[in-house]
Formats: structure tokens, C-alpha cells, sequence
């Protein structure tokens, strides 16, 4: 029996010669589903990078349009207000005899429709009176003149401006005190 189990134990069975093929398909087996399912990994991973670059790229042509948009319409609500003030001029020129009053009165009108038409889309005068301190950044002093006020006031409005929203359009031109 010495002889058998030396035997056996030089001459490994068929079953032991087997174990590492087997242990060797079982590893290269959970290698290729690892790799298997890290390439669906990273086609799922492509596809929302592809997905997500679509979006970006819809979204910026959208922002682009609306922003095209915007400047071609942007005085669009200005415009607007200011047909009725458009209709009552050329009512005006209609009148085939008017009166300096009803040419008064007419003027007046339109010039009220005029300011709201500048109030609604924020369009603010900018009218100093007489004794404010200059404010280069709303006012051009055109000329300075001898006054019994403070130096850098206001002694007299020659012209209004005008600012839309926080923007200076036009300064007011403005006499100051020496």
C-alpha cells in the first residue's frame, strides 16, 4: 500500500490537474463579466456625456435666440407708447382753422401722453433746481457765472436731461455759480 500511495502521491489524479484549469476559467470568467459590465459602465457613461453636450448646446443656441430677440424688440414697449403721441400730432395737423387755444390745449395733451409714455419705460428727467450742488455725473455745467450762492450750485436750468432706469442719457445743461 506504501507503493500506491507513493504512486498517488507522485502521479496527482486527473481531478487534481483539473483544479487549477478550473480555478483559471473561473478567474478569467469574472475578469470578462468585470469587463463586461465596465464597458456598459462606460457606454452608459458616453451616452449621458453625449446626452448632457446636446442639452448644453440647445440650451446656448435658445439664449443666443433670445438674446438676438431681445435687441431687435427692445423698443418695442417704447414704441408703443409712443404711437397715440404720433396720432394726436397728426390729429393736430388735421385741424383746418385751429384756435392758438385749441393749439394750446392739444400741445398740452400730447405733452401728457409724452410723459407717461417716458415713465413707463422708466425714462426719468433730470431737472435740477436752482441751488443744488452740481453733479458731474447727471449735469454739464455750460458756463460759470457770478452768483450770491455757494460756488458749484446751480444758478439756472438751460436744458433737462434724461436717464433711462440708472443710465444717464443726456445731462442737463446747467449755469453755475463761480
Amino acid at each position: 500500500m506504501q507503493d500506491h500511495e507513493k504512486q498517488a502521491a507522485d502521479n496527482p489524479s486527473v481531478e487534481e490537474n483539473q483544479a487549477p484549469e478550473l480555478n483559471a476559467a473561473a478567474a478569467d470568467s469574472g475578469l470578462e463579466a468585470r469587463l463586461a459590465e465596465a464597458e456598459t459602465r462606460a457606454a452608459e457613461m458616453h451616452d449621458a456625456f453625449l446626452r448632457a453636450k446636446a442639452d448644453t448646446e440647445n440650451f446656448r443656441r435658445r439664449a443666443q435666440e433670445d438674446i438676438a430677440r431681445a435687441h431687435k424688440f427692445a423698443i418695442e414697449s417704447f414704441a408703443e407708447a409712443l404711437v397715440p403721441v404720433m396720432d394726436s400730432l397728426e390729429m393736430a395737423l388735421k385741424v383746418d382753422s385751429p384756435s392758438v387755444e385749441s393749439l394750446k390745449e392739444g400741445v398740452a395733451m400730447t405733452l401728457k401722453q409724452l410723459s407717461a409714455a417716458f415713465e413707463r419705460n422708466r425714462m426719468l428727467e433730470v431737472a435740477p433746481q436752482p441751488g443744488d450742488k452740481l453733479d458731474p455725473n447727471k449735469h454739464q455745467a455750460i458756463s460759470m457765472v457770478p452768483a450770491e450762492q455757494e460756488a458749484n450750485t446751480i444758478v439756472s436750468v438751460l436744458q433737462k436731461g434724461y436717464m433711462i432706469s440708472d443710465r444717464l442719457l443726456r445731462p442737463a445743461l446747467v449755469t453755475v455759480a463761480q
